[in-house]
């Protein structure tokens, strides 16, 4: 709104600074102002509210040291999270521009099957909170609404380069690298770009090239699939995760400022044209949503750092899932999630494993074994006597280096 406000004034009366709003790097660094300011400021607010209204976390014991002292901590703290991304994205980003209103509905539905879920487990005193079967189809339906604008919609497009002769079905844009000319169109297109390869581009439509001509007219059907895995897989990576303090909120804010590099030099001609990724008209705006992400988790972690005053509940980590995936679909790099988000893959994984294990292990020796003291894994360490500030710590180190290692494939093929 502000960006609209602003770029009025500079035309009209020319004001002073009124143009640093065309440029995304300086919005970004106010929407992580103001989502730090909300978050530090109005969370403290926030938690004295749910104090008050008794909104606290209720916990089985599970034999953690430490974890009865957390009974009663106020939980659905991702309400603060919510606020410090909603806010800033829609002062300082273009709200009309399409990838920010898929970012926004991501973060408001997410948010909203979270809350309800922490509703339920707080006043319902439903331990089991929402039935996972409403879980899923949120997320499918989050996924499916992504997956069917980026498929449609006419500004979600991918630019790429064109040899002539050839036939084209757009018009041509003429560009100069050095002493050559070259010519680009932007394009509908199920693309994506793939890590540590040299021609780093995939068509999730070629999946279907062994079953003859004819596939393309399936390749919504194979997109789709693709995106309900990724939102769900990663939706539920994130919620594993949320197990001890601090743990979900740093790795997420490590992804965040990663995916903002990411989004940033997809959507900057020079930098795309440089590092020869495929360049995504329009999505630049993408970074002033992360800016906002990175600002509120941050900002949370003021309160949510051990020993935690608040937890963010479902509330919270669904919709930190949803927001990292389907922003790793929309700047087309989300083939690099499983680097990206170790972290949140070892939670899935570890827990896949155990109950597999278990189940499978009961069926044949008539006792069920385990592969781990207790899932998700940071359970693990923390039955092996490590201190949670120390688990928590560890596994943002091994975050920030799968983040080093996702930037590494721009150039890395």
């Amino acid at each position: 709104m502000l960006y609209y406000l602003f770029t009025w004034l500079d035309k009209q009366y020319d004001i002073p600074g009124a143009g640093l709003f065309q440029f995304i790097s300086f919005r970004t660094a106010m929407a992580v102002i103001l989502s730090l300011i909300l978050t530090t400021v109005y969370g403290s607010r926030l938690i004295r509210l749910l104090r008050a209204k008794q909104v606290g976390e209720s916990v089985r014991n599970l034999g953690l040291e430490g974890q009865m002292q957390k009974q009663g901590t106020p939980t659905m703290g991702g309400l603060i999270i919510l606020l410090g991304i909603l806010l800033p994205t829609i002062l300082f980003a273009k709200i009309d521009n399409i990838y920010i209103i898929l970012m926004l509905v991501t973060t408001v539905w997410m948010g909203l099957i979270g809350f309800v879920d922490d509703y339920i487990k707080v006043f319902k005193k439903d331990k089991e909170g929402l039935a996972g079967r409403f879980k899923i189809m949120g997320q499918v339906g989050l996924a499916l609404i992504i997956g069917w604008t980026m498929y449609f919609h006419p500004d979600i497009v991918v630019r790429e380069q064109v040899t002539l002769p050839a036939k084209v079905s757009a018009p041509l844009d003429v560009h100069k690298r050095g002493d050559q000319f070259y010519y680009t169109q932007d394009l509908k297109s199920t693309i994506t770009n793939v890590p540590f390869y040299k021609d780093n581009e995939f068509d999730y439509a070629k999946v279907l090239t062994v079953f003859g001509d004819g596939y393309e007219k399936y390749s919504l059907v194979v997109f789709l699939l693709f995106v309900i895995v990724i939102v769900t897989a990663v939706s539920n990576g994130a919620n594993l995760t949320d197990g001890i303090d601090g743990l979900a909120t740093g790795t997420s804010a490590i992804i965040g400022i990663t995916l903002a590099i990411l989004a940033y030099v997809s959507g900057n001609t020079i930098f795309a044209d440089y590092l020869n990724i495929m360049y995504i008209p329009n999505s630049g705006e993408l970074v002033i949503f992360a800016g906002a992400f990175v600002g509120a988790c941050v900002g949370f972690l003021w309160y949510n750092s051990y020993p935690a005053q608040v937890f963010m509940g479902d509330t919270g980590s669904l919709a930190i899932g949803g927001i990292i995936a389907a922003f790793a679909i929309m700047i087309r790099k989300e083939l690099l999630i499983p680097a990206l988000c170790g972290v949140f893959l070892v939670e899935n994984l570890s827990v896949i494993m155990q109950v597999s294990y278990f189940k499978y292990t009961k069926r044949k020796f008539g006792e069920g074994r385990r592969i781990f003291l207790m899932s998700p894994l940071h359970h693990h360490y923390q039955k092996k006597g490590y201190h949670e500030a120390k688990i928590v710590t560890r596994f943002w180190i091994v975050g920030i280096l799968l983040a080093i290692i996702t930037i590494v494939t721009l150039k890395l093929r």
